[in-house]
């Protein structure tokens, strides 16, 4: 016994043909983001850095103890990243709180590649 159903692949036009519809959303392109490094001192104490690490960046004292130490053998350290105006604010934010409490520890922001 022979079957004479078709499959359908999609709706069809009146001409037969299978259409397809696609929509197209406008590409919006994302913001840059930008790194926040802390760069390592002989001068900043080591506790001080986890300090700033848990108090702006929201870290626990195991991870911002892991970064410190990063800082601390590498030279820098990628502390986290950020939209522009956010990452100019931690910068901003952790310089100054560096300079209150008389430490040279340096932070800076990169765009992120």
């Amino acid at each position: 016994m022979q079957s004479d159903m078709h499959m359908m692949a999609g709706p069809m036009d009146d001409d037969g043909d299978t259409s397809v519809v696609t929509e197209t959303k406008p590409k919006t392109k994302r913001p840059p983001l930008y790194k926040v490094l802390l760069l390592n001192d002989d001068y900043t104490p080591m506790e001080f850095v986890v300090h700033v690490l848990e108090r702006f960046f929201g870290l626990n004292h195991a991870q911002a103890f892991e970064i410190m130490l990063t800082v601390h053998k590498k030279g820098l350290a990628v502390v986290g990243v950020f939209s522009h105006e956010i990452a100019e604010t931690k910068v901003a934010q952790v310089m100054d709180f560096a300079r209150r409490h008389q430490h040279p520890l340096q932070c800076t922001m990169e765009k992120e590649e």
